[in-house]
């Protein structure tokens, strides 16, 4: 009932977030019904934003975290 390259998609994404194949469907499709926010947000999923000390101008110089001195 689906295409072959989305269903080969998912069972990818399935695989690399070690949850099944029909985990992944209904997840996704709960998440659509109840307006959830994207399970796979990319900012929330890199742990790496949550460690350690920040600078104490973070919020108002994050495009120069980001991407250099020139953003």
């Amino acid at each position: 009932m689906l295409p072959y390259e989305l269903k080969r998609q998912a069972v990818k994404r399935a695989k690399s977030r070690g949850v099944s194949f029909g985990e992944l469907v209904r997840e996704s499709l709960s998440a659509l019904l109840t307006g959830s926010p994207d399970l796979e947000d990319s900012l929330l999923a890199d742990g790496a934003v949550y460690r350690g000390k920040t600078p104490r101008d973070l919020a108002a110089e994050h495009d120069r975290y980001l991407y250099g001195a020139d953003a």
